[in-house]
Formats: C-alpha cells, structure tokens, sequence
C-alpha cells in the first residue's frame, strides 16, 4: 500500500509542475513573440465580453475547484476502502488542478490579448489558488485521515 501511495504522490507532483510549465510557457511565449499579442486591442466590444468572461471564469471556477473537492473528500472519499479512496482523491486532485488551469490559461491569454490588467489579475488569483492545492505527502495523510504504524505501513 506504501508503494502506491508514493505513486500517486509521485504522479501528482509530476501533474502540478506540468500545469507550472504549461503557464511558464504560456507566458514566454507571449513574451518573446512567438504567440501573438493585442489582438483584442481597439474592438472595445471583444474586449468588454473576453473581460468578462475571464472575471466570471475566476469568480466560479476557483471558489468551486476549492469547494468541490473538499466536498467529495469529506462526503465520499473519505469513506472509501484505501485502494479507491486513492484512486477518487486523484481524479479529485485532477480536476481540481484542471479546473485552475482553464482559468489561469485563459485569464494569462486574456492579459496578452487587451494588454489589461484584468486577466493579470484573475489569472494572479487563480494562481494563488492553485499554491493552496500543492501535493505533500503530509497534506495528502491528512486530507485521507491515514496513518502511519510504528513498522511505516499505512493503515
């Protein structure tokens, strides 16, 4: 059972520094030309509903990638046998990763776009968001009410 704890641990760190990357990348490609910048810059109307789709976007994706996992670990995950709780919480984690990088990649993009600060910020918050879901192996004994024996085996 150790052994697939540290493969999911494994497998989630891996997801969260590729979800850094894709961003990082994002955003040198912005910058060094590569993706296209200001596209929206003077269609006051596009810029006005790509705004707005980006704040509500951040409005109800972050507080909601937040909520419904804690919500599906507390009602459902939580009690489960260990080899499906396993399996639920990294489905859980995905989504809830997925679900902040939509937001991040679109409110970044958004930023590069209108040259306005507004996806900057919404991108900003989701990424803040996103530093409370970093994957430890403390945070995940926790969050599945395991522990540990004397021996190091995982009840």
């Amino acid at each position: 059972m150790e052994k697939k704890i540290e493969n999911l641990l494994m497998l989630l760190k891996m997801e969260f520094v590729v979800a850094i990357v894709i961003i990082i990348a994002l955003i040198t490609g912005y910058e060094y030309g590569i993706l296209e910048e200001g596209t929206l810059v003077g269609n006051a109307n596009a810029e006005y509903i790509a705004q707005l789709t980006g704040v509500l976007l951040a409005i109800c994706l972050i507080p909601m990638s937040l909520r419904i996992f804690n919500l599906s670990l507390t009602r459902y995950i939580k009690n489960l046998d260990i080899e499906n709780a396993l399996k639920s919480y990294r489905r859980w984690s995905e989504v809830r990763l997925i679900l902040l990088l939509m937001v991040m990649v679109f409110n970044i993009s958004l930023y590069y776009w209108t040259m306005d600060t507004t996806g900057l910020l919404c991108g900003g918050m989701a990424l803040l968001a996103l530093m409370f879901c970093v994957p430890g192996r403390k945070r995940m004994f926790n969050e599945l009410d395991l522990q540990r024996n004397e021996g190091g085996e995982t009840e």
